[in-house]
């Protein structure tokens, strides 16, 4: 795959195959194409050479709104709304394409125990969390949703070492789900099956 911005390549004959389950970090300097990388697969960034297959499938103006579904993406920071965060947490579930899920809400207060959030915080207002709470909170809201492939955009940058290692630690749990992430700090997910380093191409577009 090749990305240009501009007529400048940011990615340059890029290729990669993730095996169901696998975990995988993307490192590199800012501006070697981390989040470039993220945004194609979710089809907001075409690349000018290659393609993008998930689960087979081509990836295309046809098929990306079904095949987003399958994926959660969590950003470093991540826009949640306003609110209370029990009901930004229930929000996504008074969707009618996500109805069928409600009965893992259930689950909301094991994930916060499993990522060290205090229950209490369901009771608080998103504009009062800090950066690294609004980063585990989404996260939690995509587990619930049961996505199967998580695109993590630096996604534990405003965690302890401890916290850190809880997200690690729960996805390497779990073979069922596949997660790409980037990072900066290759200790975040020392325990994923490959990291990945991006060679450095010089770019306005930044990462």
């Amino acid at each position: 795959m090749t990305v240009r911005f501009r007529e400048k390549s940011v990615i340059e004959g890029f290729s990669l195959r993730l095996a169901p389950g696998e975990k995988v970090i993307l490192t590199g300097r800012s501006g070697a194409g981390k989040s470039t990388i993220l945004k194609c697969i979710l089809g907001f960034v075409l690349p000018a050479a290659g393609i993008i297959r998930i689960d087979g499938e081509l990836l295309v103006r046809e098929s990306v709104w079904r095949l987003r579904r399958e994926m959660a993406y969590v950003a470093q920071e991540p826009d949640l709304g306003e609110g209370l965060v029990q009901d930004v947490l229930e929000r996504p579930f008074t969707y009618r394409a996500n109805f069928h899920l409600r009965g893992n809400l259930k689950r909301t207060t094991d994930l916060f125990e499993r990522l060290l959030l205090p229950v209490e915080l369901l009771d608080k207002e998103i504009s009062s969390l800090s950066g690294g709470e609004k980063q585990r909170v989404a996260l939690i809201s995509a587990i619930l949703l049961d996505r199967r492939i998580f695109l993590l955009d630096e996604a534990a940058s405003a965690l302890d070492e401890t916290s850190e290692r809880a997200i690690a630690q729960f996805f390497s749990s779990d073979d069922q789900v596949t997660v790409l992430s980037v990072s900066h700090n290759r200790q975040v997910f020392s325990d994923s099956d490959r990291i990945i380093e991006l060679p450095y191409r010089h770019s306005e577009e930044g990462e």
